[in-house]
């Protein structure tokens, strides 16, 4: 429990950190000349050179038997990338920076999540991953708040609230310190980095190729915000009302997490992912079909609520098909997939975007189909719940 209670604070902090930059970035870049298509691969990009790092990561803390080490510079990392966005004048900047700032992610997922699923058993795992989930999410509503607050009582420079935001996120890099080392060397498996699907079991195959496919048509929360700004265009305070409904879907998300992994411990994690893989259709077609400020509420209500539903309970999941001795290289290799996914993910949606965001939309209804279908098929075929 202390571990999961270390790495809570450790995701608060750096979230807060985070969510004061990201609910501006995409307005931020489109400020500096970009465009959906830039949007959509700094999203994509920005996930997808973090790729190999995310399973390497996962094997090299298998192989080696340490996952602190992991944790602690990829928090680093991210952190110094946070803060030089202060200096980013142009949008190939911003990827670069962004795209670093989840190679510091992708070192550290896989191992800590290790250690994570480590001090939990088969039934706690969904609840202690959510526990972690809403602390990360906590940190979203406070650092959306902030920026919230500094963009339209302080107007501040978005550059500014970047350096603010970059500055606290050190902090998170502390609570690392005190968190116990695991000593689990795995001496099988060679010297040389091997992804053998065979390896895993026929569950967890069929799981990575539903959440790739998810990956596919999940296109990142930035559209979601442009298209807010979109909708606000007429009101002088422009960044007002989709930093406000990015608030809403944190807000969600947070207080979402924890009933989210409970539920998913009684009535089972694929049927919970079952439900949020197809919130996240629904929710796209509510995009596709309603106007209005009610509808904007509800809509990122309901987006919030996907998010609670699956992101947490995918790596519990992960973690609990996975053998002990290759949970890392699982993880990693999970993230991975998704990560390779968020690329076409970003530039399709960036594409269909410019075009008009109907046909984004029903881009990711369409993959949200497909993956709800997958987890059905996986279902039968496995009888797991």
């Amino acid at each position: 429990m202390r571990t999961i209670l270390l790495f809570s604070l450790v995701s608060l902090i750096n979230d807060t950190a985070s969510k004061m930059i990201l609910p501006v970035l995409p307005l931020y870049i489109e400020q500096i000349g970009g465009a959906g298509l830039a949007v959509g691969l700094v999203s994509g990009i920005g996930e997808s050179v973090a790729s190999v790092l995310k399973v390497l990561s996962g094997y090299w803390s298998d192989r080696l038997g340490r996952r602190k080490p992991f944790a602690l510079w990829g928090y680093a990392l991210s952190a110094a990338s946070k803060l030089l966005l202060a200096w980013s004048r142009t949008w190939p900047m911003v990827l670069l920076l962004r795209s670093t700032e989840r190679a510091g992610k992708g070192l550290r997922s896989a191992p800590r999540d290790v250690l994570l699923a480590a001090g939990a058993s088969t039934s706690q795992k969904g609840r202690y991953f959510g526990i972690h989930r809403a602390f990360d999410s906590g940190g979203a509503v406070v650092g959306s708040l902030l920026s919230l607050l500094l963009v339209t009582v302080y107007h501040l420079p978005l550059t500014t609230i970047f350096l603010v935001a970059g500055g606290i996120s050190f902090f998170s890099i502390l609570p690392i310190f005190f968190v116990q080392e695991m000593d689990d060397k795995q001496e099988a498996g060679g010297d040389r980095l091997v992804i053998r699907f065979r390896d895993f079991s026929t569950q967890l195959k069929i799981f990575m190729a539903a959440g790739t496919f998810f990956s596919l048509g999940n296109f990142s929360w930035m559209f979601f915000v442009l298209h807010a700004r979109q909708r606000g265009a007429d009101d002088p305070a422009t960044f007002t009302l989709p930093i406000v409904m990015y608030v809403v879907y944190q807000v969600v998300s947070t207080f979402g997490a924890v009933p989210a992994g409970i539920l998913a411990d009684r009535i089972g994690k694929v049927n919970v992912l079952m439900l949020g893989y197809g919130l996240f259709g629904l929710v796209c077609l509510g995009f596709m079909t309603f106007q209005g400020f009610t509808a904007l509420v509800v809509l990122f209500a309901f987006y919030g609520g996907m998010f609670a539903l699956v992101e947490a309970n995918e790596r519990a999941y992960v973690a609990e098909l996975a053998p002990a001795s290759v949970r890392g290289t699982a993880l990693g290799t999970f993230f991975t997939l998704q990560s390779l996914a968020a690329l076409p993910a970003g530039a399709v949606a960036g594409i269909l975007y410019d075009a008009h965001p109907f046909w984004m939309f029903g881009y990711g209804c369409g993959f949200s189909v497909v993956a709800v279908l997958l987890l059905v098929w996986h279902r039968f075929r496995t009888g797991d719940a």
